[in-house]
């Protein structure tokens, strides 16, 4: 049991994220939503399932895409880590490391929002949109669908830049 709440807890925050190439501002020469990222778990809310203790999320631009990679420790204390490069085009890629999901898809909504849709065995299971500020300080994932045991989820979290 404790093991799958960790996989739903883990494959929830891990695949969670689409970043924006898009400049948050004139000032700014790293595209939007590009860099290293933290969890804030106190400002984040989770439905179903536990939050994880920590989350680092690393995002980097990828030819018209994305490439991201996680670091995280779950609830229950077992490390995790995720990995996906994905283009804004629809197409499932595959992701490594998510219990959750075995491939997604991105695609932009705005400069500053994107969706994300997550796949297991050809089943959409979960969709995730990330809407960076317009300060390019943080940013929101909501995730709705459901964890690796069939349950619902409708989580909210928030992500501090590092």
């Amino acid at each position: 049991m404790q093991a799958i709440l960790r996989n739903a807890i883990l494959g929830l925050a891990l695949a969670t994220f689409a970043a924006s190439t898009t400049s948050v501002s004139a000032q700014s020469k790293e595209p939007a939503g590009m860099g290293t990222w933290k969890l804030n778990v106190a400002k984040s809310k989770y439905s179903g399932a536990p939050a994880p203790k920590s989350l680092t999320v690393k995002f980097e631009p990828a030819g018209k895409g994305v490439k991201l990679t996680t670091e995280g420790v779950s609830a229950d204390g077992k490390p995790s880590a995720t990995e996906y490069t994905a283009d804004y085009d629809g197409k499932d890629v595959p992701i490594k490391g998510s219990p959750a999901a075995d491939m997604i898809s991105l695609r932009r909504i705005d400069a500053l929002t994107t969706e994300r849709t997550d796949k297991k065995a050809g089943k959409v299971v979960q969709t995730l949109t990330r809407a960076i500020a317009k300060d390019g300080k943080s940013f929101t994932v909501t995730v709705k669908g459901t964890n690796p045991k069939g349950e619902p989820i409708n989580h909210l979290l928030v992500f501090e830049k590092q």
